[in-house]
Formats: C-alpha cells, structure tokens, sequence
C-alpha cells in the first residue's frame, strides 16, 4: 500500500505536467520543452511563499500557479515567433531552460531544497496495518480533482471543442472564423498553471532545485509519448502507469528502475505508435 500511494502520488505530479505538454503539442504542434523550468519556478514560488513568508498551502499553491500563467504568456508569445518550425523550438526550449535554471540560482542559491513540511500534511494516515503519507494523500486528490476539470474543459465546453478542433485541422477550424491564435495562448497560459500547481504540490516530496527542469521534462514526455497527443484522459492513465511502475521497480530493483521506464515508452511506440489515447498529431 505504502509503493502504491508512492506511485499513485508520482503519477498525479506527472499528470499535472503532462497535460500541459500534451495539449500544448497536440493543439498547435508547439514543442515547449521548457515546461520542466514552469514546474521549477512553481515549486520554487510555493517554497517561498509556503515556507519562507508561512503562507497556508493553498494560496502558496495557486500564486504559483498565477505566476506560471503570466510566465505562460510570456512564452506563448516567444514561440508563436517561430511557429511549425520543431528545430527552432527544441533550440528556444533549451536555451529558456538555461535562462531560468540560471535565474533561479541567482534567486534562490545553488542548493536544492528539501521536501517541502507543511504544517496538516504531517504525519500519516493509517489504512489497515498500512501508513500512508498524508501529504502523498493530498496530491493525488489535487491531481486527480485536476485531472476532472481539465476533463470536463476538453470534453463538455465550447473552447474545448476549439483545442479539439484545431488538433484535428487547423486550417478548417481557422477558416469558420475561430481565433485559434488565442485558443493556443489560452491552452499555454492553462498549461503553465498546471504546470505551477504541479510544482507546488510536488514540492511536499520533491522539494526545489535547479535540476527539475530536465528532470520532470524527461517523465512528462514519456508521458506524453504512452498517453498519446492532446488526450486528457490518455495522459492520466499513462501518468499513473509510470507513476506505479516507477515506485514498483525502485522497490524491487531500484538499479533498473529507470530502465523500465524507458522500456514501457518503447512497448508503447512498437505496438502503439499514437499512444494510448490514438490522436495523430
């Protein structure tokens, strides 16, 4: 139970950051790899506020999310400079890694910050003979609450059905008169927020470092790559597929954890190219 909650706690946070590149590739092809640095700057924010200034949680949580979003603004409006050219993209993405993972050393110093103690998330909760972290138990509600709104966004709203139709062709939705330069703005300024709110709730196992950018970037796009393109639900499902198995395999052999992620991504491309969710992008 204890690998479980672990697991299913890993795979909210990387939901959370998978979303947002799922929708953002799947939406206008847009390759953001700096998505890892937004989570960054969320944890790093939620450190600030929750732990330095004693901010109760929530409202640390989403000004971190509120700053992500303006950061998503800012981004969007870099990349639409160079749209449908990848090559160009992956160079902007790494060099915004740089640019932030730097600023957040010049901000915060060099060392990394420890697992974020909240007061309320302490302590465990007793399932059976079983202990389960509290604050494990907070994330994956707040991911899994997540995960339903941004489901309900996609699939029973108006602009979701604007990110589903420009997914789908771009050129059509355009033509019957939808801005779909804001709807990609919309689902950039969404993304980063989540991406945000990912970061602060992280935070309470993962901590703050200059690391995260590169090292959430690599789960979230073997998230995106199982889960498929701009598929909300197909995101959670391989969130938390990684999520357990990522715990499972650290428990059993901890020496090939890593690799078994990897070899679950190449399962999924031999036998499914698309992802689980299907979508082509």
């Amino acid at each position: 139970m204890q690998v479980v909650a672990n697991g299913v706690a890993l795979g909210a946070v990387l939901f959370l950051m998978g979303s947002g590149l799922a929708l953002l590739l799947g939406a206008m092809g847009v390759l953001n790899l700096a998505h890892g640095a937004v989570y960054m700057v969320g944890a790093y924010t939620t450190w600030t506020l929750a732990i330095s200034q004693g901010w109760p949680l929530v409202g640390a949580v989403l000004a971190a999310g509120a700053v992500c979003a303006v950061l998503g603004v800012i981004l969007e409006r870099l990349f639409r400079v160079i749209p449908g050219r990848p090559n160009e993209q992956i160079l902007m993405s790494f060099g915004l890694i740089y640019v932030l993972g730097n600023l957040a050393q010049l901000v915060w110093g060099p060392v990394a910050k420890s697992p974020f103690q909240v007061a309320g998330l302490q302590g465990a909760v007793q399932v059976g003979d079983v202990a389960i972290p509290a604050n494990r138990l907070a994330i994956a509600a707040v991911g899994f609450a997540i995960a339903l709104l941004l489901w309900l966004v996609q699939d029973r709203t108006r602009v979701g059905a604007m990110v589903r139709a420009g997914m789908d062709d771009a050129e059509m939705t355009r033509a019957l008169g939808i801005n779909l330069d804001r709807v990609v703005l919309a689902v950039f300024v969404l993304g980063s927020a989540v991406a945000g709110i990912a970061g602060g709730i992280g935070g309470l196992v993962l901590g703050a470092s200059t690391n995260q950018p590169m090292d959430v970037l690599l789960l979230a796009l073997i998230v995106v790559v199982v889960g498929g393109i701009g598929s909300v639900p197909g995101t959670l499902v391989a969130s938390l597929m990684i999520g357990l198995l990522d715990a499972f395999s650290r428990y059993q052999f901890p020496e090939m954890s890593s690799v078994m992620l990897y070899l679950l991504m190449v399962a999924v491309l031999v036998a499914r190219p698309t992802g689980l969710s299907g979508r082509v992008a």
